[in-house]
């Protein structure tokens, strides 16, 4: 039973079921959604709920400082927007208002490969550099023209998913024929769309073109989820190995970050060939069923190459609290996927800005009343184990 739409959403959570409530659920199970039987994708917030933290008393927290330093820049607290695929079609032109929200708050964003906005609208509405999200293709001379293009936007971060050899088994999107050209999954999608005539006039109608902006003359029919899924398929490269990261390293002049990367061996693997960063994730169990949370492999991977690589980490992040929690375990900063879209899809630029907020006030609170003032006094001895 959905939130009823009287009451104000305050969580995450909350917006993720006014987003359930007014996306078509091919869509809305897209972004919500996980791999096989979820187990993972469960894991990841679970995991974070059985984290408790040692309350401190008496501390002077009259100055709370949430600010930090990612990728080169200053934030106003250690959180960033994650890439997230078609995020145009759940809210009108949402890259778009996504980086305007995020500026506003003082935070990075990070546009997808598969965004529906392009690089150059997306540059347009910033005004300022933001973060760029690449998956490695068969076609390098492509790859090439992207970067390229990346660094004329502004980009100064280049995100790099190596999670994605190949597509993981998303069940839900089969059953409501997401991906799908027959006749059924075609009447299926009708009649979910014909159940949300306010997504149609304002996303569908109102947010036009919806085509994958960034890979505008790579891929045929660029409109079509079936031509998309086809090219995915047919470019997308599973032979991808360390000596294509030395390649892109090379070719890349800014911050580059691998993101994907769950287990320590990797993670030195990665800082041997010169990348700044690692983001530990596993595509917010969207790829490997079974596979460990993200938050539970994250003290390790810090504990390895903290002192070389900035670490981040996503999966399951859902409140101020729980980016209190990564940074207490080992993260320079957190990425947030599925909270900021089901905030656009729920309520549009002013449902991220709210969420934004709440994060922040959360992370405050969760400061004060573990007595500390800055970021990097937030350590794993505040964690109560």
């Amino acid at each position: 039973m959905g939130q009823p739409l009287d009451l104000l959403p305050a969580t995450a959570l909350d917006y993720r079921m006014r987003a359930q409530q007014r996306l078509p659920r091919f869509l809305f199970d897209y972004i919500d959604g996980g791999a096989n039987d979820e187990l993972t994708l469960a894991a990841n917030v679970a995991d974070f709920g059985k984290i408790r933290l040692k309350q401190r008393v008496l501390r002077d927290v009259s100055r709370i400082d949430t600010s930090s330093t990612l990728a080169a820049k200053p934030v106003s607290m250690p959180v960033v927007l994650a890439p997230i695929g078609l995020a145009g079609m759940m809210a009108r032109r949402a890259e778009a208002q996504a980086v305007r929200v995020a500026n506003a708050a003082g935070l990075p964003f990070t546009l997808s490969t598969v965004g529906i906005c392009s690089l150059a609208e997306v540059q347009a509405a910033a005004g300022k550099p933001f973060w760029f999200q690449l998956y490695m293709i068969r076609d390098r001379i492509a790859v090439k023209s992207l970067l390229e293009r990346a660094l004329a936007a502004g980009c100064a971060t280049l995100v790099f998913t190596v999670d994605l050899p190949v597509a993981g088994m998303r069940h839900r999107d089969t059953r409501n024929g997401m991906l799908t050209g027959s006749l059924r999954g075609k009447l299926g999608k009708v009649r979910q769309l014909a159940a949300r005539p306010g997504w149609i006039a304002d996303v569908a109608l109102g947010g036009k073109p919806h085509t994958f902006g960034s890979l505008a003359g790579l891929v045929p029919n660029a409109s079509d989820l079936n031509s998309f899924k086809a090219w995915i398929d047919a470019q997308f490269d599973p032979s991808v190995t360390w000596t294509d990261i030395e390649w892109l390293r090379a070719n890349w002049p800014g911050k580059l970050l691998l993101k994907g990367i769950l287990e320590v061996d990797d993670a030195l693997a990665a800082a041997a060939v010169g990348v700044d960063g690692v983001i530990v994730s596993n595509h917010g169990g969207r790829q490997l069923d079974s596979v460990a949370s993200t938050i539970s492999k994250l003290p390790a991977i810090a504990s390895a190459v903290g002192e070389r690589l900035e670490v981040y980490m996503d999966g399951g992040v859902r409140s101020g609290v729980d980016v209190f929690k990564a940074i207490a375990l080992g993260a320079r900063g957190v990425l947030i996927g599925r909270p900021w879209i089901w905030a656009m899809a729920g309520a549009g630029a002013s449902g991220l800005q709210d969420l934004l907020a709440t994060f922040k006030r959360e992370l405050e609170v969760a400061m004060s009343l573990t007595g500390v003032s800055r970021v990097s006094d937030i350590r794993q001895d505040l964690i109560d184990s």
